[in-house]
């Protein structure tokens, strides 16, 4: 079925094709099915109107970075830590990523499908319309798996496109505290083929940092899972410059996540080998620190910019990318234009969905947020307080 948008007030969006933000007035849409298939002045007749009202129309925003597959929360450490408890006392207490764990192995798949799908449903009240999603909560091979299926149902039977990474890769499970090596034989020899075997994930990721996967580990898992068909992506040098940006660009990820602790070196090899920089600028402020990922030399240097959410139980519970933007442009040195490209377009990269996803453009899918909005300069000055009218997935507008 053809849809016409007409009274648009403008739409801007990053231009694959001409590699700058455009800004294009007084034009109109026809979506046939779930893709753009004309943009201009004035289009044909359509089986379907949908006027905008003066609109102005953007992309829907690609979260390329989320942890959404739990069970119950962790609001009690959030009160803990605001008291002054450390982390390592809040884990003493059997919370941190153990709570976490504990809540995935606990859960029936059902159960799990049924607190998830409320949940990630909620990225598109703010405007997001397509996600990376990663296991890491589970750490059996069982588990691992059951969070796999979870997001595949979810892609299933919501609006959201969800992107699936394994993440066996997260932390070391209570049982293997003392045989590290155990474990990453576990998730190489065991995890990994299980996950190929029944085509349940994209990327493999590795939370590469000090005390964590070191890089010795962490190369020997996404190798493997290259061998399988998964593309690498790493949790790098977020606490420590531990070496973890460097290794993206040997491995040939296709991004590498948090860096607020990334050196100069690593930076440069992100940037000589394609590696997306992508920032998660909202864990810095959820957790009360500081230090922000350095957004501005890395753009400086070359390196292309994503921006995520990171949304975890422990973390990070911010769904909107909006925030994400404001955040962005206080603290990391983007410009609105970089953060508002890092959020779509480059969010699509990371995800290697750039030729379909994070643009308005022909032959794109039609994935668009509508905004009571003059400019895209609002989207982060109107902090906390989103002005979309409406979100169209797929060529359909959401209720």
């Amino acid at each position: 079925m053809k849809t016409k948008i007409t009274n648009i007030g403008s739409i801007v969006t990053w231009s694959p094709e001409e590699d700058k933000l455009l800004t294009l007035p007084n034009v109109e849409i026809i979506v046939q099915d779930s893709t753009i298939v004309q943009i201009s002045k004035t289009v044909g007749d359509a089986e379907e109107e949908i006027d905008a009202d003066g609109a102005l129309i953007t992309p829907g925003f690609v979260d390329s970075h989320t942890h959404p597959i739990f069970s119950g929360n962790r609001a009690n450490e959030f009160g803990m830590r605001v008291s002054g408890k450390s982390y390592e006392e809040i884990a003493d207490r059997g919370g941190g990523i153990i709570s976490s764990i504990n809540g995935v192995r606990n859960a029936s798949e059902d159960q799990l499908f049924e607190e998830c799908l409320e949940r990630v449903n909620f990225f598109l009240v703010h405007g997001t319309t397509t996600i990376e999603a990663k296991s890491g909560y589970g750490l059996t091979v069982e588990d691992e798996l059951k969070s796999l299926r979870v997001i595949k149902r979810l892609n299933e039977l919501s609006p959201l496109d969800i992107i699936p990474t394994f993440m066996g890769a997260h932390d070391f499970p209570p049982e293997f505290k003392n045989d590290h090596q155990g474990y990453v034989r576990v998730i190489s020899d065991e995890m990994i083929p299980a996950v190929a075997e029944e085509n349940l994930a994209e990327f493999c990721d590795v939370f590469c940092e000090n005390g964590y996967f070191n890089l010795e580990d962490s190369e020997k898992i996404l190798e493997t899972g290259k061998k399988y068909g998964l593309t690498p992506r790493l949790h790098a040098d977020e606490f420590a410059d531990s070496g973890a940006a460097s290794l993206s660009a040997e491995v040939g990820a296709v991004s590498a996540d948090h860096l607020m602790a990334v050196s100069n070196e690593g930076i440069q090899k992100m940037a000589e080998n394609g590696v997306i920089a992508t920032l998660l600028p909202g864990t810095t402020l959820f957790l009360g620190k500081t230090k922000y990922a350095p957004g501005r030399k890395m753009i400086d240097s070359g390196c292309d910019v994503a921006l995520a959410t990171d949304f975890n139980p422990g973390s990070c519970t911010i769904q909107s990318i909006p925030h994400i933007i404001s955040l962005a442009n206080l603290y990391c040195g983007l410009s609105i234009e970089e953060a508002f490209k890092g959020a779509t377009w480059n969010g699509a990269k990371a995800i290697k969905r750039e030729e379909q996803l994070g643009a308005i453009a022909e032959g794109y899918q039609a994935d668009m947020l509508f905004w009571e909005l003059g400019s895209i300069e609002e989207i982060p000055y109107w902090m906390g307080s989103d002005r979309i009218l409406n979100v169209m997935k797929a060529g359909k507008l959401l209720e």
